[in-house]
């Protein structure tokens, strides 16, 4: 069952409103694999656009591929501008341990950003076994993992706010 959209929550809230006006969140895309995370990130920013944020809210970076990601949240996090941060893009397994190598490193160093900035990075790198997963999961609709990742942004910033008031 799908929450309803953090604006609606919102609403009902003036601090929580208050705080969707006032938040930027910085989505890092790697290029890697770009036909899966061009559309991840689209749904994402209809996602972002839909529940209250506007554009301008919204920063958007690439980087070459999915192994880059850490590094780059890990700058971003510590310039103290966003609330949240979004690490979209996709590994497809092949025939060696790259594919292992890279989505695991991806998610520790995403991981390790957040608890050590405070910062939720949402991690939406999709780690597949064919090519076809991912295009099912980057697919134009809403069960696109980029427009779910911009709920769970949103959500997870709202929760947070919930504990500082």
């Amino acid at each position: 069952m799908r929450r309803k959209a953090p604006l609606a929550e919102a609403t009902r809230n003036s601090s929580a409103l208050n705080r969707l006006r006032r938040t930027k969140i910085a989505l890092i895309r790697a290029e890697y694999n770009a036909e899966i995370t061009r559309s991840l990130e689209a749904k994402c920013i209809e996602g972002l656009l839909e529940s209250g944020l506007h554009g301008h809210q919204i920063e958007r970076y690439s980087v070459p591929g999915c192994f880059e990601i850490p590094l780059f949240a890990q700058r971003l996090a510590m310039r103290k501008r966003y609330d949240a941060l979004i690490a979209l893009g996709a590994v497809i397994r092949g025939e060696t341990l790259h594919f292992d190598l890279v989505a695991w490193e991806c998610a520790r160093g995403v991981m390790n950003v957040s608890l050590k900035y405070n910062l939720p990075v949402v991690f939406e790198v999709l780690a597949v076994n064919k090519r076809g997963d991912a295009l099912r999961r980057a697919g134009n609709n809403r069960m696109n993992k980029g427009y779910e990742a911009a709920q769970a942004a949103l959500t997870i910033l709202a929760e947070l706010g919930r504990v500082e008031d």
